[in-house]
């Protein structure tokens, strides 16, 4: 028999500003999934400082105690991750928090079978009723592997969740998060999805490397929006741009390149219109045009990233 006090629970929650509610419930669904270990800490560490960010730049915005409510939640938590209560209005996350769930699902449930990935995923959004409202939550999950070699490592990105205005987290991705070539693709385009005339850190996926996209609405394959195809080279027969940054094959790629050399290598940008010294310019621009955005928000950036506490 239902809970009565559970269900009003939920009834309230579900008529709360869709922001704080999906906020409140992903954290809730992290520590429900914590098992003791470095890497999960750090994984709840972080989505807790990625969500009081989120909520700071929200409009309307969120303070941690408006997004947790419970006297005694908020004092426990302090306890154990204080530093996400004292840096999220001053650091910068490095990616969306529905990245951090992807990471917690992943190591709890080994990331060799990536339908299971895909299946638990789908249903901890559906259990959650998340589709409601698309706050903090990923649209699309994509892996990304090297083909030539049996059961391959398979590294996993999701689409962006951070709430709008999303430009802010691709930029803060870009400077502090993803691998460089990653970056350097995606700083072609940003932020006006326009190819910048005297920069191109574009790059071609080694002919060695699967790269699908799956959505976490149906659970069927998407193919490469013609973002994907302009930044790494993705065959693909769509037209529609996507915002360069937002898709998930970015993130799972940056993931692949950074655990696995030779394939980073491969894919090394070699147009005339890339050096270091270039890129060197267009990040330069990119931060300051990252500044200026949260100066807009109100936002005092220290110039820091967050890293988690460590353990």
């Amino acid at each position: 028999m239902a809970d009565p006090e559970k269900t009003r629970e939920q009834q309230l929650l579900k008529e709360e500003e869709p922001f704080r509610r999906n906020a409140f419930l992903l954290i809730e669904k992290m520590l429900d999934l914590y098992q003791p270990s470095a890497h999960a800490k750090a994984l709840v560490d972080e989505i807790l400082h990625s969500i009081f960010f989120c909520g700071k730049i929200h409009n309307p915005p969120f303070s941690p105690e408006m997004i947790l409510i419970d006297v005694e939640i908020i004092k426990e938590l302090k306890d154990v991750f204080p530093r996400p209560f004292e840096l999220f209005s001053s650091r910068l996350p490095r990616r969306g928090p529905f990245s951090c769930v992807l990471d917690m699902i992943v190591h709890l449930n080994g990331g060799e079978n990536e339908n299971k990935i895909i299946d638990v995923l789908r249903t901890l959004i559906t259990d959650l009723k998340l589709r409601e409202s698309m706050h903090l939550v990923s649209s699309t999950i994509c892996f990304s592997h090297k083909t030539e070699i049996q059961d391959p490592v398979k590294y996993y990105g999701v689409s962006n969740s951070a709430p709008d205005p999303r430009r802010i987290m691709y930029a803060a991705s870009c400077l502090g998060g993803w691998d460089s070539y990653v970056a350097g693709a995606v700083m072609t385009y940003l932020p006006k999805k326009k190819k910048k005339p005297d920069f191109d850190g574009t790059i071609v996926l080694p002919s060695n490397v699967r790269c699908h996209a799956f959505s976490l609405s149906d659970g069927k394959v998407k193919s490469p929006c013609r973002s994907c195809g302009n930044l790494f080279g993705l065959t693909t027969s769509e037209i529609a741009v996507n915002e360069y940054g937002n898709c998930a094959e970015v993130e799972s790629l940056s993931n692949l390149f950074k655990n696995v050399v030779d394939v980073k290598e491969q894919a090394r940008p070699t147009s005339e219109k890339y050096s270091d010294l270039k890129r060197a310019k267009v990040e330069k621009l990119v931060r300051t045009d990252l500044r200026n955005w949260l100066l807009h928000k109100g936002f005092p950036w220290d110039q820091n990233f967050y890293t988690p506490q460590p353990v």
